[in-house]
Parts: C-alpha cells; structure tokens; sequence
C-alpha cells in the first residue's frame, strides 16, 4: 500500500489559522503524514506571514491523533544541536511517538 504525506513550506504566506486548517483536512483526508520546512523568512518580498516550525509542530503534538510529522530538515547551524534535540523529545513525548526528525549538518 503507497503512504502519502504532505509536505509544506512556512515562510511563504503560513498563517497559524492556515496551518490549523490545513492540519485538520490532512488528517481527514487520510494522508499518512504532515511535514514541514524549517525556514521562516522569505527572500522576496520579506513581508508574508511565516510560522515558526517547532510551534507548528507543538500544535500538530496536541490537536491531532495519527498524523506522522516533523521537519523534512532542519539545519543544525539554526539552533544549537542540543535544544533541537530537547526540544524534539518533547514534542514527540506530546504526540505519542509520531515525530520523524531530520537533521541538516551542512558540512
């Protein structure tokens, strides 16, 4: 059986409302899974809405039941490898088990 997942950029004009709904559809409509990139600014032009990804990933922990998520990447030179790896416990200790995490070294 083929496992579709939807993977979603967040500096591009994400919006918290956005991302609740898009969320909610996702998990309804069967879909294996919810990713995201893990970039918040935008090149041009630097004014849409952008949403953080781990509080993306906070919410998806508490309001849905079976979506697999996480970061597609997410680059170690954003935060130290630490806090992204406290953090990434927590949230998958939150959802159950259901976070993947993917890590960029940029070497």
């Amino acid at each position: 059986m083929i496992e579709v997942a939807i993977m979603v950029e967040g500096q591009n004009g994400l919006t918290g409302a956005r991302w609740q709904r898009l969320a909610k559809a996702v998990e309804t409509l069967g879909f294996v899974g919810l990713y995201r990139s893990d970039h918040f600014t935008n090149g041009a032009p630097p004014d849409k809405d952008s949403l953080e990804l781990w509080v993306s990933l906070t919410w998806l922990a508490s309001h849905t039941t079976r979506l697999e998520f996480g970061p597609l990447v997410t680059p170690v030179s954003f935060r130290h490898p630490v806090f992204t790896a406290r953090i990434a416990k927590d949230v998958d200790n939150l959802s159950g088990g259901r976070l993947t995490l993917g890590v960029l070294s940029q070497l």
